[in-house]
């Protein structure tokens, strides 16, 4: 089957009943794809990728790691209204010419100046701001909840907790690897799973001449964001260490910072495939 939404579980009633489940990448299956758009096309692709020696599939989630998911995904959803009602709070109050400063402090900046002077401002405009705040105050508190069950499922996932030994990596990254990646033996090697996350060079090559353009950025993105943000809190030290520290500082020497963080990730993801494939704990190499 292709594994699109529902997919993991019909896939797990039909291992319920002995059947061998195997699904799909849709962006694997459409290139088989004949004309047109039909439930017959598609089964006849899906029936012709299958067969393919170099196909790759994907593990079917158990519901556990499927409900784990859901919390990130809302937790996603909520961060970026976060992000949407601050914004539009300080374009708002700046036409009236109050003004705060950036990050966390300058939100509860804005929030005090608002509730202090909101008997000064129209009638409206207060209406309009008491509710974005009134909507921002909800939303923090509902990302802090989810975070709490989001730790407390870490706590109780050895694998998560052997991710969470790797520097940069933190109980919400590693319990959205694992709950992601059932089963990392379907990858074959590091590289195939930083591949899959996308933080590998993209190819642009022919001629005989190989060209490299970036990074890929396919597959989940989320999972790619949350690597790259954790490689950019561990470049912000790596004066301070050693093991992927000192290896970041030396990039760093020699290569921009934006760069230097995105190679880390990628170092960092096949980390991650090493130890759920080993089913260890990172161990910070010796200092040299």
């Amino acid at each position: 089957m292709e594994a699109c939404g529902t997919a993991h579980h019909w896939g797990r009633e039909l291992l319920k009943l002995g059947h061998d489940v195997k699904l799909m990448p849709p962006a694997y299956v459409k290139p088989y794809v004949k004309r047109g758009k039909t439930d017959a096309a598609d089964a006849e692709a899906i029936a012709e990728a299958v067969t393919r020696p170099t196909m790759r599939f994907v593990a079917v989630k158990s519901v556990e790691q499927q409900a784990v998911l859901m919390l990130h995904k809302a937790r996603d959803l909520l961060v970026r209204q976060k992000t949407m009602l601050i914004n539009a709070l300080r374009a708002h109050l700046a036409e009236l010419g109050i003004v705060a400063a950036r990050g966390p402090a300058g939100v509860n900046t804005v929030l005090e100046v608002l509730h202090t002077t909101q008997d000064n401002l129209p009638h409206a405009a207060a209406q309009a701001l008491k509710g974005l705040a009134d909507q921002l105050n909800s939303v923090r508190i509902e990302i802090d909840r989810i975070e709490t069950e989001i730790k407390e499922w870490h706590r109780i996932s050895e694998a998560s907790q052997r991710l969470a030994t790797i520097p940069g990596i933190g109980p919400i990254t590693a319990s959205a690897i694992v709950a992601t990646v059932p089963d990392a033996t379907l990858f074959k090697s590091s590289r195939q799973f930083a591949a899959w996350l996308g933080l590998t060079p993209k190819s642009h090559s022919g001629g005989g001449k190989e060209r490299f353009v970036g990074i890929s950025k396919q597959g989940d993105g989320y999972l790619r964001r949350l690597l790259v943000l954790g490689a950019t809190a561990v470049t912000r030290f790596t004066r301070q260490g050693h093991g992927i520290k000192v290896w970041a500082s030396k990039l760093l020497d020699r290569k921009p910072s934006r760069l230097v963080t995105v190679a880390l990730a990628n170092k960092m993801a096949r980390i991650v495939w090493a130890l759920l494939i080993r089913k260890q704990s990172y161990c910070m190499p010796a200092a040299v």
